[in-house]
């Protein structure tokens, strides 16, 4: 194990935050939540991080035994990153973190960076089971830098994962801050079809239903202020 800092307390909590309080810790286990991804792909979802610190985190997640490594077949041949079964029982923690930051974050501030995988995990806390109960479909959402995800919806369910789609009803290719806007209801389909930052194929028709599927999100809700 890596010589890190403890709070050496025999407590379930306190050794918890032993393995994922550093910082980046638990980011790096978001940017995984939806499946495995290269080294570069993680350094470039998590702008500010070093490269030394990257390292540094990944091996005390492995070493931990939250994440592992996996060389992918051939052609790719690629050394990713992915959750163990123990590191996947972070998910509904983590979501459960999501929620409640939501409630105190308040808008967006200029100097925040906004990544794919964040507007994703949204989409996924904010799926609206009801109103997709008789839709059978796969969508692919494609950001720039090629940061792939599929979302597959069957009797009411919500499946997503990073990655290409296998014939997917419509493809949705948009960049992070046209889609940002799009779920905030800040510009129309039409005016970013018309401004190029957003392509459909496929079914083009079916993007209307698919936004919604998902309810409004919190992102520019009033910051909650906790009673002192």
């Amino acid at each position: 194990m890596i010589n890190k800092r403890s709070y050496h307390q025999y407590c379930s909590l306190a050794y918890a935050l032993d393995l994922l309080g550093e910082r980046w810790t638990l980011l790096i286990v978001r940017d995984l939540l939806l499946g495995p991804k290269r080294y570069k792909d993680l350094l470039y979802g998590l702008p500010g991080i070093g490269t030394n610190i990257l390292a540094a985190r990944l091996k005390e997640l492995e070493q931990s035994n939250i994440i592992q490594r996996r060389v992918l077949p051939p052609p790719a041949g690629s050394t990713v990153y992915e959750l163990t079964e123990y590191g996947q029982e972070l998910d509904a923690i983590i979501t459960a973190m999501t929620r409640w930051g939501a409630k105190s974050r308040g808008p967006r501030q200029p100097e925040q960076t906004l990544r794919p995988v964040t507007l994703v995990l949204e989409l996924r806390e904010n799926f609206n089971p009801e109103a997709a109960h008789h839709i059978q479909a796969t969508y692919e959402l494609c950001f720039e830098d090629n940061e792939i995800y599929t979302l597959q919806i069957a009797n009411g369910v919500l499946e997503v994962k990073h990655g290409i789609a296998t014939n997917p009803n419509l493809v949705v290719m948009v960049d992070v801050e046209t889609f940002f806007q799009l779920r905030l209801q800040q510009c129309s389909t039409e005016e970013a079809l018309a401004a190029g930052t957003l392509h459909l194929s496929g079914n083009p028709d079916l993007f209307p239903q698919f936004l919604d599927l998902f309810s409004p999100p919190t992102w520019q809700s009033p910051a909650f202020k906790p009673e002192v």
